[in-house]
């Protein structure tokens, strides 16, 4: 597909990167001509360096021969503006960032009168992801599928667990509840297990099931923690408004500490349910005095990936019983994934997941298309949810005579409302949709999981 992407920051470069990696024609515009040099240093793609607005610029870039145009750039205005202009110009599908709460409530009329394929908002989406690791706190990484019927639940196992020296052939029967392990990393290595597979100390383990079968798991497993009801966030930018609200919603308990004063009266004015501090988030002695020590779980949210992870780390040591921490720099998030920071929350993957599920089902003919897409495993694996058509390969056969790829699993099938954790009698239909996880990227449609004929 031949794509333009308006603005190379963070999301930007992120979209970059992966949509190159699986074969797609990138035009990256942006203004700063040193954003632009590196991304063509790095990735085989081409710039153009200009207001992406512009439809001199946008013309320069290809974008009325383009199949899709995605606005990433860090003002929402720009974005909607982009997005107008390339569908003038004839782009086939256009893809805006918008992040700003007043905008978001009024999305449905702007994709609407804007012509928006899709808009995303890196901060809503990261908020939610929070929300659902709080209701699970021993979990790392909580991903739903199927509209919530079905969640993918990484976490991993601590010294002592029963499930250290457990051969998964041996999984259901010991804990007699529909749970599938779907995915393990173990060191530097991630791969999709077969029955016998031995549980480790230390594997980091991606199951599915249904919530209610997730809690009544990590019940039986003895690493059930209560869900949180008092939570401590640092920083009060767009996540922490998002989150706070959701929480809040849920008769949770919220303090924030901002060292902004301006910002923490407009979050009064905006959150007057929620405790709203002015002061540095950093300094222990505050954190102290605010209850860090009684508190079920902090969130450190600051604009600065390092003061998050110091801040978590401080946490950890006081015992805070869950702590989550945003960090957008890739290369920081596998330094301090050794070191007791866990539970990761990075915005820009977020919104590049949601957006290449996008493409990827754009790219698809027939058959199925993918609704979903979480990269789990320390990214060593996918999970998609594929809906199935009509003309699909997988239809109507048995899973034990299905010709699977190595490295691919099926791991849920959701039917009429009902969530299966399929067997090899079981079958695929048209209509379901088809939770599949697999080491191989690049998978946008259901046939693919096929060995070639």
């Amino acid at each position: 597909m031949d794509i333009v992407i308006v603005g190379d920051g963070k999301v930007g470069y992120t979209l970059t990167e992966r949509l190159s990696r699986e074969d797609h024609n990138i035009t990256v515009i942006d203004n700063h001509a040193h954003a632009l040099n590196n991304t063509m240093n790095l990735q085989d793609v081409s710039c153009v360096e200009g207001n992406g607005v512009s439809h001199i610029v946008q013309t320069e870039a290809g974008v009325p021969k383009a199949d899709l145009l995605i606005a990433a750039t860090s003002a929402d205005e720009i974005n909607m503006l982009c997005c107008m202009v390339a569908k003038k110009l004839g782009a086939k599908h256009t893809i805006a960032r918008v992040r700003n709460p007043e905008y978001q409530q009024q999305m449905f009329f702007l994709k609407d009168e804007l012509g928006l394929s899709m808009a995303v908002n890196p901060e809503q989406a990261a908020a939610s992801e929070i929300s659902r690791l709080l209701r699970f706190p021993s979990a790392i990484k909580v991903e739903p599928f199927a509209k919530g019927r079905i969640e993918l639940v990484e976490f991993k196992v601590r010294e002592g667990s029963p499930l250290h020296g457990m051969k998964l052939a041996d999984f259901y029967g010991h804990f007699k509840l529909k749970v599938l392990v779907c995915a393990a990393a173990r060191e530097d290595e991630v791969f999709i297990p077969k029955g016998n597979f031995v549980i480790q100390t230390g594997d980091k383990l991606s199951i599915l099931a249904t919530p209610a079968d997730v809690s009544a798991f990590f019940k039986a497993a003895g690493t059930f923690q209560r869900r949180a009801k008092d939570v401590m966030i640092v920083g009060g930018g767009r996540i922490a408004y998002y989150l706070t609200r959701q929480l809040i919603e849920t008769g949770i308990h919220v303090k924030i500490i901002e060292n902004d004063e301006a910002h923490c009266e407009r979050l009064c004015e905006l959150l007057p349910k929620a405790q709203i501090l002015h002061g540095d988030g950093t300094d222990h002695e505050l954190l102290h005095e605010e209850g860090l020590d009684n508190t079920d779980a902090l969130v450190a949210l600051t604009g600065i990936d390092e003061e998050n992870i110091i801040l978590s780390m401080y946490a950890n040591s006081r015992k805070v019983d869950k702590v989550i921490t945003k960090v957008n720099n890739s290369r920081l998030a596998e330094m301090v994934s050794n070191v007791g920071v866990e539970s990761l929350i990075s915005p820009k993957d977020i919104a590049a997941n949601r957006i290449i599920s996008y493409v990827r089902a754009m790219t698809n003919a027939t058959g199925s298309h993918v609704e979903t897409l979480h990269r789990i495993a320390d990214d060593g694996a996918e999970a998609l949810e594929f809906r199935v058509r009509e003309g699909s390969r997988c239809v109507g056969i048995p899973l034990k005579d299905l010709p699977i790829r190595d490295n691919v699993l099926i791991g849920a099938i959701i039917r009429g409302g009902s969530c299966i954790i399929p067997g090899g009698n079981d079958e695929i239909r048209v209509g379901d949709s088809v939770i599949v996880v697999t080491t191989i990227a690049g998978l946008e449609e259901l046939n693919r999981i096929l060995k070639e004929a």
